[in-house]
């Protein structure tokens, strides 16, 4: 036990030292590309924070059981939106820009609807236990991620005062620091999950609770260091982004992919978790 509490110090020192990297590099490149920092939020730093949720999924519908990632994807949602934002805020008070509340979080609101639609199956039931994700709700939400970046990318040209705060650094150094920043966030939630899952068992916890705390906390980890160390350094438009942009990854990209390997079906999850997503 005492080797695994090491690890779950080394893993948390190793998702926090890669947030710093991911923020530097993904501030930098904005700058560079001549985007806005939530641009780079809603794509680079998003997708990457959420590789810990894809890979999840993707494992779990290869090896038959894609109903966990519909857990896996709602759990971390709602993480994303109270928990981590709620951490960053008490970090930093973060400034959300007009065009953030008319543009970029409707997208999240959008994607937890069709959610909701691809999980009811046409039937208006506070029951969905049974009810199935299929190829077709698959593609209706991998379009509706295509239609996300094509919008985003489409309105990513930043202004000169949001570009001036950055300093100047090379593009493939900003390209470094991002993917060494993504990979320490991977590998340290993925030790830090390992460590505190022998821990929680050896202690005799149960795999139930197991997966709904520490697996879940675990692939939430790096949007949690990234959007909480963004924000201590004043990078709010790139917290909130990390966090919108996830959400959206999580619930087109994810459930998209996962269900055209395998339709999954819903265990567990209740209408009330799925409203509280959309909430």
């Amino acid at each position: 036990m005492i080797l695994d509490i090491i690890i779950v110090i080394i893993g948390i020192s190793v998702v926090l030292a890669g947030a710093d990297r991911l923020t530097e590099g993904a501030s930098a490149l904005a700058r560079r590309l001549h985007v806005s920092e939530i641009v780079i939020g809603l794509t680079i730093v998003a997708a990457g924070t959420s590789a810990p949720e894809l890979f999840v999924s993707l494992v779990s519908a290869l090896k038959g059981t894609p109903d966990l990632a519909v857990g896996n994807v709602v759990g971390s949602n709602i993480m994303n939106a109270m928990l981590i934002v709620g951490c960053a805020a008490m970090v930093a008070p973060m400034v959300i820009s007009r065009s953030t509340v008319h543009k970029d979080i409707p997208f999240a609101v959008i994607a937890s609807v069709l959610l909701v639609l691809a999980c009811i199956d046409g039937q208006l039931s506070w029951t969905i236990t049974g009810h199935t994700i299929g190829r077709l709700d698959g593609v209706m939400l991998l379009v509706g991620y295509v239609l996300f970046m094509y919008y985003t990318l489409k309105h990513a040209k930043a202004d000169d005062s949001e570009t001036a705060q950055v300093k100047a650094q090379s593009v493939w150094l900003s390209i470094i620091y991002v993917v060494v920043g993504l990979a320490a966030l991977v590998f340290g939630s993925d030790w830090f999950v390992g460590a505190a899952s022998r821990i929680a068992t050896s202690l005799g916890v149960g795999e139930s609770v197991i997966g709904l705390t520490i697996v879940a906390g675990g692939t939430s980890l790096p949007e949690l260091a990234t959007s909480v160390v963004a924000a201590r350094k004043g990078r709010s438009a790139m917290a909130i982004g990390n966090v919108i942009g996830s959400n959206v990854f999580n619930v087109l990209m994810i459930l998209g992919v996962t269900a055209l390997i395998c339709p999954m079906q819903i265990n567990g999850i209740t209408m009330i978790d799925l409203l509280m997503t959309l909430v």
